[in-house]
């Protein structure tokens, strides 16, 4: 069975914003004559270099150079070609870098309406995440409470490193919202540089940055169970994106080892953390960083002792796979309508009323 027959549901899909030009409609007088007067072209990230291979294929980049400029190419180059139902869209910017709260929040804003407008009104297959703008927790809420009504908007995007760890008292009123709305929280690989990548320092090369981006979502992880953040708000999801898979076996049996001989300093945490991560936390599968041997992924599965964990993601137009096999090799076929379709639909309520 292909995706197209399943109806699969795409959880992570990248639209193109090339500078800050699209986004003026959406910014009040203000910003758009602080963006001119300024001469803000664009607030990017390092995060994927704009001509990197691993950034977009070249047959999905438009003359200019970008990828998924539009919904028209999303359509062409993704729903259509893999025979997608339905996409979640999670705009990356460099929004997330800006120290000024007021500038953040007003663009993430622009952010968000310009793709309720120009993508979601544009194309029904299209969903998406509000991005948050971290650097306030009074303007994230407000931006959750703003767009929450528009139930096109499925999930809220935070980044994986920022300047506080999420599972902090200080974020519970975001997270309190989201629980509220039935928005799961997607925590995205990236960084608003704050603070290096790693724990021993900034690192010198693009391959160690990449390599390191999974110490920043166990940290997130144990931050997010030992403060208790799921026990506060038990409807709550999290959808790690980008995270890799493999390191969560292990993790988790470090930390539930951990938590058996350190459980009175978080009275709070009343179960093993495997067992919270079960219930709680969903990864997405593209990159699966895994050999392409099925009777390893098959191994893997059965270490996370769950096959409700993993979701669909193609990551377009990031190029994490070779030629069109965007379900990685070797991913026992049995699995894929779990993680095409039931595990996408289970964790996000607001799927579940999409017409069939």
């Amino acid at each position: 069975m292909n995706l197209a027959e399943l109806g699969a549901i795409d959880c992570d899909v990248h639209p193109g914003l090339p500078n800050m030009s699209p986004l003026a409609p959406y910014l009040d007088d203000h910003w758009r004559e602080s963006i001119e007067t300024r001469g803000i072209k664009a607030v990017d990230s390092n995060a994927y270099p704009l001509n990197a291979p691993l950034t977009a294929r070249p047959d999905w980049r438009g003359a200019n150079g970008l990828a998924a400029a539009d919904p028209a190419a999303v359509r062409r180059d993704l729903l259509d070609r893999f025979g997608i139902r339905h996409a979640i869209l999670n705009p990356l910017s460099g929004f997330q870098l800006i120290f000024d709260e007021y500038m953040a929040a007003a663009f993430t804003a622009a952010l968000n309406d310009w793709i309720r407008r120009e993508w979601l009104d544009a194309d029904p297959a299209l969903r998406a995440a509000i991005v948050l703008p971290m650097q306030s927790v009074e303007a994230a809420v407000a931006e959750i409470e703003r767009l929450a009504p528009d139930r096109r908007f499925v999930q809220v995007l935070v980044l994986a490193q920022g300047e506080v760890p999420l599972g902090r008292r200080s974020w519970w009123p975001v997270w309190r919202a989201a629980e509220k709305h039935d928005l799961p929280v997607a925590i995205h690989a990236g960084s608003a540089y704050r603070h290096p990548v790693t724990s021993i320092g900034w690192p010198n090369t693009y391959a160690e940055d990449y390599a390191a981006q999974s110490q920043a979502f166990q940290a997130q992880l144990t931050s997010l169970i030992t403060e208790g953040v799921f026990a506060e708000f038990p409807g709550l999801k999290v959808v790690l994106v980008e995270s890799g898979v493999s390191w969560l076996p292990a993790y988790l049996w470090r930390l539930s080892k951990f938590w058996r001989g350190l459980r009175s300093e978080v009275p709070w945490v009343d179960r093993p953390p495997y067992e919270i991560v079960r219930e709680h936390v969903r990864l997405t599968m593209q990159p699966l960083d895994t050999p392409d041997d099925p009777e390893l992924i098959a191994r893997l599965i059965e270490h996370l002792r769950s096959d409700d964990l993993l979701l669909f993601a193609s990551d377009y137009p990031h190029w994490q796979f070779d030629g069109d096999d965007v379900v990685p090799p070797g991913l026992p076929a049995g699995l894929l309508p779990k993680i095409a379709v039931d595990n996408v639909l289970a964790t996000y309520p607001r799927l579940r009323e999409m017409p069939s």
